[in-house]
């Protein structure tokens, strides 16, 4: 399985927001934003940063995608 931030991107755009405000705004690293850019894994700690930030819940900005 693969994870997917697609909803993360889709609500960044929906905001007005690129990465790099995300990484400003959360006090995220370039680094863990590349990791989300290929779909790795980060830890939960990042994820509800960034949910708490946006003001949504997980299944908003990340899903599982199963390898076929």
């Amino acid at each position: 399985m693969a994870v997917s931030y697609n909803g993360l991107w889709k609500l960044l755009i929906d905001k007005g927001m690129n990465k790099t405000d995300l990484m400003n705004e959360v006090e995220i690293s370039s680094s863990t934003i590349a990791k989300m850019s290929k779909g790795e894994t980060v830890s939960m700690a990042i994820l509800e940063k960034i949910c708490e930030k946006l003001d949504c819940d997980l299944g908003d900005i990340a899903s599982f995608e199963r390898n076929k």
